[in-house]
C-alpha cells in the first residue's frame, strides 16, 4: 500500500498538531500516530506553559531563568526566539480555543521552580490535556488532514536508500499496526515530532509511546544528534504500587508544596538555598542523596498546609487521583520518587527547525534546537513544540516544489514470521533496568562502560532478528530503544564534567566553557545551509 501527502507529520502531540493545523490551510498533511490522537507526552503535561505575560515580567528575566537552569549550555539565538515568540504562540492556542485558567485580574499564572516570577499560563493541574483535546477536535475536522492512527514508523526514506546522489528526505515506511502491513507514505517534506526517550528507563513519567522513535530514525538516516546525556528526571512521580507513572506537577512545589523525609523534616534548604524552588536537577539529586542515604523508598511532598478549596481550584486532578488511592493531600503528603521525563538533546536542528537533511524537520522533544541546554527550565516544553512547529510550517510553505522520485515498496520477501517473540520482550526488560541503574541520576565512568558493553550485545541480538523477521511493533520499538541508549551512552562518556543533569562521580566539577557533545554518524556536512550555524556554542571533544 502507498500513500502521497504534501506533508508528513510523525507524531500527534503538540508539536504535530499545531504544525499540521497551520500547514493544511493549503498542503495536505498525513498525520501518524502509534496509537491514538489522545495518547501523547503532550497530553500529559500538567503544569503549563511559560510565556512572559505580566508586565512585571520581561524577555530578558526569562532568557537569563533558561540559562540558568541550561546551567549556560544554551543556545543563545534558539533561546531569544523561542521566549520573544512566546505571547504570539499564547495567542495562538488562545484563538484555536485553549480555555486557560482565569482570576479575578485576567488569565492565571503560576510559578514553578527555577522560574523568578509567575509566568506559566495553565489550565488547571492538566493544561496538555486540555491544549491536546482542544486541537486534537481541529485536527479531526479538517478535511486536508489525514490521521493514521495506530501506525509506527519504520524508517525514513532518503536520497542515499534509494541510491540518489542528494541525501533529500522522501518519506517513510510505516507500519499499520492494525493490518500488520507496511505502509510506503511518500511526501516532499517530513516533520519529525515523535516526543522523546523516557521508556528507555525502568521508571518514568513518559507514555508507553516515548521509545525515541524520530531520535533513532533521524541517527540512522545521517543526521547530528546533541547533548543526549542531558536526560530530565522529574523530582516528583507518584509512589504508590497502582500508580504508573503519575506525575505531580511542578506547580504543587510552586504553590508552597514542600518535601520532606518520613519523619517530616524538610531537607531541601540543606541542598539549595532556592530549597523546593530549585531546578529540577537539583531537587532530583536531593531527593536521590537523600533516598540513598536513607534506605528511603521514596520521599514526601506536603502542600496539605494550603486551604482545601485552594487545593481543589489548583490540582483537582491531582487531588482526585490521589484520594483514589487513599491520600487525601488536603490532609495527607504524597509519597513521591524521582523519574526519566524530559530528553533535553535530540536531532539538531535550526531556527526554521530544520535538520541536516533536506527535506526533514523536527520539533518538539526530539528535537535540539538550543533551548534547554543541560536542563529544561519548568514548563518551557510545551511553548518549544508551538514556537518550532510554526517555524517549521513557515519553512515548508516556503519551499519550492519538487517532484518524488520512484520510491518502491517496502521488501518483505526475504523475511519470515518470528519465531520466538519472547526475546524481545527480555531485551526490553534487560535494556531499561541496566540503564536505570547504570545511567540515571548520578553516573560513573565504569557504569557507563558496562551499560554500553550490554548494548552492543542487544544491538547484535536485534539486528539479526530484525534482517530474518517480520516487523512488528514491539521490535521496531525495541529497536530504537537500544539506539537511542546508545546515543545517550555516547554522549554521557564524551562528557568529562558534570552539567546540568549529567553528575559524574568521576568528573564532578564544571568545566569554564560549555560546549556541546555531537555525535555524527558519519563524517559528512549539512546538506542545506542551516538559518542557525549549528554549534554556534563549541562542542565537546
Amino acid at each position: 500500500m502507498a500513500l502521497r501527502f504534501d506533508v508528513l507529520v510523525i507524531g500527534s502531540g503538540l508539536a504535530g498538531q499545531s504544525a499540521a493545523i497551520r500547514l493544511a490551510e493549503t498542503c495536505k498533511v498525513g498525520l501518524i500516530c502509534k496509537r491514538t490522537m489522545d495518547d501523547s507526552a503532550s497530553a500529559r503535561a500538567q503544569g503549563g506553559i511559560a510565556a512572559v505575560l505580566d508586565n512585571k515580567d520581561s524577555i530578558e528575566d526569562h532568557i537569563r531563568d533558561t540559562f540558568i537552569a541550561g546551567a549556560h549550555l544554551n543556545d543563545p539565538d534558539a533561546t531569544r526566539f523561542v521566549v520573544e515568540n512566546g505571547r504570539r504562540a499564547i495567542e495562538w492556542l488562545i484563538d484555536q480555543g485553549v480555555k486557560f485558567t482565569r482570576d479575578e485580574a485576567g488569565y492565571h499564572l503560576t510559578r514553578e521552580g527555577g522560574h523568578s516570577a509567575r509566568r506559566v499560563i495553565h489550565v488547571a493541574d492538566a493544561t496538555g490535556f486540555a491544549v491536546q483535546e482542544t486541537l486534537t477536535q481541529s485536527v479531526r475536522n479538517h478535511p486536508n488532514i489525514t490521521i493514521l492512527e495506530h501506525h509506527i514508523a519504520i524508517d525514513l526514506i532518503t536520497g542515499e536508500k534509494l541510491g540518489l546522489s542528494e541525501n533529500r528526505c522522501y518519506g517513510a515506511y510505516v507500519l499499520d499496526n492494525l493490518k500488520g502491513e507496511v505502509v510506503t507514505i511518500a511526501a516532499p517534506h517530513t516533520l519529525i515530532a515523535t516526543g522523546g526517550a523516557g521508556k528507555v528507563y525502568l521508571y518514568t513519567t513518559s507514555p508507553d509511546t516515548s521509545s525515541g522513535d524520530g531520535i533513532a530514525m533521524a541517527w540512522r538516516a545521517g543526521c547530528r544528534i546533541s547533548n543526549m546525556e542531558f536526560i530530565q528526571f522529574h523530582p516528583t512521580c507518584l509512589y504508590h504500587p497502582q500508580a504508573k507513572s503519575f506525575l505531580i506537577s511542578e506547580a504543587v512545589r510552586g504553590e508552597g508544596g514542600l518535601l520532606k523525609l518520613p519523619d517530616g523534616t524538610r531537607f531541601m534548604p540543606d541542598h539549595d538555598p532556592r530549597a523546593e524552588l530549585a531546578p529540577r536537577d537539583v531537587v532530583a539529586r536531593a531527593i536521590d542523596f537523600e533516598m540513598k542515604k536513607r534506605g528511603l523508598d521514596c520521599v514526601y511532598l506536603d502542600i496539605s498546609h494550603k486551604p482545601a478549596d485552594f487545593l481543589k481550584e489548583h490540582f483537582p486532578n491531582i487531588l482526585a487521583r490521589c484520594l483514589e488511592l487513599g491520600i487525601d493531600i488536603t490532609k495527607d503528603p504524597i509519597p513521591v520518587v524521582p523519574a526519566a521525563h524530559y530528553t533535553c538533546g535530540g536531532i539538531v536542528t535550526d531556527l526554521s527547525a530544520r535538520t541536516d537533511i533536506d527535506g526533514l524537520y523536527a520539533s518538539g522533544e526530539a528535537s535540539c534546537s538550543g533551548l534547554h541546554g543541560a536542563n529544561r527550565l519548568a514548563s518551557n516544553s510545551l511553548l518549544e513544540c508551538v514556537v518550532f512547529s510554526e517555524a517549521a510550517a513557515k519553512d515548508i510553505l516556503a519551499q519550492p516544489k519538487i517532484e518524488l522520485p520512484h520510491i518502491p515498496d517496502w521488501d518483505e520477501s526475504r523475511v519470515s514470521d518470528p519465531d520466538e517473540e519472547i526475546v524481545i520482550s527480555h531485551n526490553w526488560e534487560e535494556l531499561r533496568r541496566f540503564m536505570w541503574d547504570y545511567v540515571g541520576i548520578v553516573r560513573t565512568t565504569k557504569r557507563l562502560q558496562r551499560a554500553q558493553h550490554r548494548i552492543r550485545l542487544l544491538e547484535k541480538e536485534i539486528h539479526d532478528y530484525y534482517a530474518n523477521f517480520r516487523v512488528c511493533h514491539d521490535l521496531i520499538e525495541l529497536r530504537n530503544l537500544v539506539a537511542t541508549a546508545d546515543l545517550i551512552v555516547r554522549c554521557a562518556l564524551k562528557r568529562k564534567e558534570s552539567r546540568g543533569l549529567h553528575f559524574s562521580r568521576d568528573y564532578p566539577e564544571l568545566l569554564k566553557k560549555a560546549k556541546n557533545t555531537v555525535l555524527r554518524k558519519r563524517m559528512q556536512r549539512p546538506s542545506r545551509q542551516m538559518t542557525r550555524p549549528s554549534g554556534a556554542i563549541p562542542e565537546a571533544s
